[in-house]
């Protein structure tokens, strides 16, 4: 369920960011933000549910929880 889920908001933040490249819109960007952070905070569960307490599960969580930051700014300040 979470490999499917995981692989859902990869396209979708891969789909988002190809269309700002080609576009050279940048109005989506938080929710490119959003998307992302959700993608690794994702990763970073999948990492730590596999008993591999490791660098990366947690590196992942703290990286989730800053694109979230700045999601929220760009929604504010928008």
């Amino acid at each position: 369920m979470l490999h499917l889920m995981r692989n859902i908001f990869r396209i979708v933040v891969l789909v988002i960011a190809i269309y700002s490249i080609f576009t050279r819109n940048s109005t989506l960007m938080p929710y490119l933000m959003l998307f992302l952070g959700v993608f690794m905070f994702l990763t970073g569960w999948v990492e730590l549910r596999k008993d591999r307490r490791g660098f990366w599960g947690y590196m992942s969580i703290i990286v989730a929880l800053f694109a979230f930051f700045v999601s929220i700014q760009g929604f504010l300040l928008k």
